[in-house]
């Protein structure tokens, strides 16, 4: 069996008067992050895993915010079409492990609704999803609530 690792990383200011979308959910809170598109940190760095590790280079080569087809677009539909070039290319996810970092809001009550989001657009079991969340014990621009930051591993394999 072929299997390959991806690595993804990806950090949004936040800002008042913005949306927060992480992990395809919409979370109430003061805050939410600046981008060209939804600014979905984590479906962004869960892209990139997957991306990566299928060597089809990164979300920005795919989905450039120079484009205005991406502009305000709903990071879910990035995830389904990273998950398309996957498959297009033999490949199938395995699994994805991710951390997001930011003091608040807590994400433990979101967590259950982001994985169910990301099984379907990325087509795969929600028990293939794992989802943890940290704070950056107020030290940095986390610590200060001025960004938002997520990790993302994931597995693919033929």
């Amino acid at each position: 069996m072929n299997i390959r690792v991806g690595f993804g990383f990806d950090v949004h200011q936040l800002i008042e008067g913005r949306d927060l979308w992480l992990g395809g959910v919409k979370i109430e809170h003061l805050k939410g992050a600046l981008g060209h598109s939804d600014a979905d940190v984590l479906l962004h760095a869960i892209c990139d895993a997957l991306l990566g590790a299928a060597n089809l280079r990164d979300i920005g080569y795919h989905f450039p915010d120079t484009q205005g087809e991406f502009k305000n677009i709903d990071s879910k539909i990035l995830l389904r079409r990273t998950a398309d070039l996957l498959k297009n290319e033999g490949w199938s996810i395995g699994n994805i492990d991710c951390t997001l970092v930011l003091e608040r809001p807590k994400i433990m009550p979101h967590v259950e609704a982001m994985k169910d989001a990301i099984a379907l657009h990325a087509g795969i079991e929600k028990s293939a999803i794992s989802i943890k969340a940290t704070t950056n014990e107020t030290m940095g621009f986390i610590g200060r609530e001025e960004g938002v930051v997520a990790h993302a591993v994931a597995l693919i394999q033929r």
